[in-house]
């Protein structure tokens, strides 16, 4: 069955809304100050971070699904 494009819109919204709390979670846990007058380094050390994170989630997914 085919999914109404709300229930995507939304499913996409909840998305963008988790991985923004997930930055500012980590950002916060590396004590940086995300905002235009954060470093690129900075600000690219969470995005490296988010991106750790996300990976091992999607890899212990797939690890139990397997089981």
């Amino acid at each position: 069955m085919k999914k109404s494009n709300s229930q995507n819109q939304n499913k996409s919204n909840n998305s963008k809304n988790a991985i923004e709390k997930m930055k500012y979670e980590i950002a916060s846990e590396l004590g940086v100050t995300m905002g235009p007058d954060a470093t690129s380094r900075a600000n690219g050390t969470v995005g490296g971070e988010i991106t750790k994170r996300l990976v091992q989630m999607g890899e212990d997914k797939m690890n139990r699904s397997n089981k």
